[in-house]
């Protein structure tokens, strides 16, 4: 996998053999998983880019022990949101992409590549229609957003974007309800707000291997492993803003209400320094033959 040297900190040349389509208009909305709400990442990204966290730096410790993320692999990040693992990549020395339907986030995620001297390529278009070279990619990604995409269609783009021997990764990055306290009463002030929020006691189970595989992908590698993630009140406050059933479902108003009665419930029973436990997991996938 890979294909020589690449660009990272600090690169501005182009990534050599893509060419980018003009980005195509907002995909209004999001098809709603959560039974009578919308789904808008956009409207979070002020929140998502300054105090959602990504994955810590043992994820990819572990993603590279698994041959992903090595200097000079060509990796497209589906559902990149800010560009968490695409920036990260490209800080390994790797030829990252990432695409994303919406435009406010992929605006935030060119922002902080910029920032930090990274040479990304990012641009607006669904996971199932990328528009890009077919065979282009050693890695796919998705992390924290595959049960988004239309399974059929997604699973066909992937195949068609990965070069011989290349893998589809599956990532999630989860906080543990049923094991951290603070966790768990925050998400109920969630469910207050919006009880058609399905994500909720998250039992922390993780499949040997994702059920939706249905014999199209074979595993070549897996982990699983739980690590306590630093927060203050007000980074807890910011990412819990920038959940799925608040800053992406509600309105403005009820984000304002949200975030007080959060604040206030830490207040009274969380330090101004915390932990929150999460369990992180990657399957590594290879297309069947």
């Amino acid at each position: 996998m890979g294909n020589g040297p690449c660009p990272g900190r600090g690169a501005l040349t182009t990534t050599p053999g893509f060419r980018w389509k003009k980005p195509r208009a907002r995909i209004a909305g999001m098809a709603s998983i959560d039974p009578g709400r919308s789904i808008d990442w956009g409207r979070t990204s002020s929140d998502y880019a300054e105090f959602r966290p990504g994955p810590p730096a043992s994820f990819y410790e572990r993603l590279r022990a698994l041959g992903v993320g090595i200097a000079g692999q060509r990796i497209l990040d589906l559902g990149t949101g800010t560009g968490v693992l695409a920036r990260e990549f490209a800080l390994a020395g790797c030829h990252a992409a990432g695409v994303d339907i919406s435009v406010e986030q992929i605006e935030a995620a060119r922002a902080l590549a910029l920032g930090d001297g990274l040479r990304v390529e990012f641009r607006v278009a669904p996971a199932e229609d990328t528009g890009l070279p077919a065979a282009s990619f050693d890695v796919v990604t998705a992390n924290q957003c595959w049960l988004y995409f239309d399974r059929d269609r997604v699973v066909a783009e992937v195949k068609r974007l990965l070069a011989q021997n290349g893998v589809l990764v599956i990532s999630h990055f989860t906080y543990l309800p049923r094991l951290d306290p603070i966790a768990r009463r925050t998400e109920e002030i969630v469910l207050r707000f919006n009880p058609q929020w399905t994500a909720a006691d998250w039992s922390g189970d993780v499949p040997a291997i994702p059920r939706w595989v249905r014999g199209d992908f074979t595993l070549a590698g897996s982990f699983v492993y739980d690590e306590a993630i630093p927060f203050t009140r007000e980074g807890w406050r910011g990412r819990m803003r920038a959940c799925r059933g608040v800053g992406a479902a509600l309105s403005p108003a009820e984000v304002e209400r949200f975030d007080q009665e959060h604040a206030t419930m830490l207040s009274a029973s969380a330090p101004e320094r915390f932990n929150v436990m999460h369990r992180l997991h990657a399957h590594v996938l290879r297309p069947a033959p």
